[in-house]
């Protein structure tokens, strides 16, 4: 069993995962709590951190039941027929970061930086690329298939690298 990678038709990234917990099929949606502002009013959503792409845990045999879901454009990978498992390091990073109260946002996907490893707190044990932006520092956390990244916000304190 491993974590792959599906990429959704545009803005179905909730509906496919119901279709594909309503299968019994194991997903991964991360949603990040924002604010909405349209003409008239503001409200609050939950968008998804990596819009178009959510992960299903599964095993590669079973992922011809994914691919032929509504919704599903296609499971990623480095070859056009055959599916790349993402290291189960990248997701427990964020699953971890997605159980705290820590602010997460969308960022670019960083090859260059500092590695570091969070020592203290909520977020101890997750590793990603330490980045400073208006005095704030945050720790990047990769997907490095999707090539996009997720940043939040950290104590310089509870860093170390590696």
């Amino acid at each position: 069993m491993n974590w792959y990678a599906i990429h959704t038709r545009s803005r179905h990234e909730k509906q496919v995962d119901l279709f594909l917990s309503e299968k019994g099929i194991e997903t991964f949606l991360p949603l990040i709590h924002t604010l909405s502002r349209r003409r008239d009013r503001k409200k609050y959503v939950d968008i998804p951190l990596f819009p178009g792409y959510l992960f299903v845990y599964a095993e590669k045999e079973h992922l011809d039941s994914v691919k032929y879901t509504r919704g599903v454009a296609r499971i990623i990978g480095t070859d056009i027929n055959e599916p790349t498992p993402i290291p189960d390091k990248q997701i427990l990073d964020i699953k971890s970061i997605m159980e705290t109260d820590v602010k997460l946002d969308p960022f670019p996907y960083l090859k260059k930086g500092r590695w570091v490893r969070i020592k203290a707190g909520p977020l101890r044990g997750v590793e990603g690329i330490l980045v400073e932006r208006k005095g704030h520092y945050k720790i990047v956390i990769r997907i490095d298939l999707l090539q996009k990244g997720a940043a939040a916000e950290v104590y310089i304190a509870d860093v170390e690298p590696i």
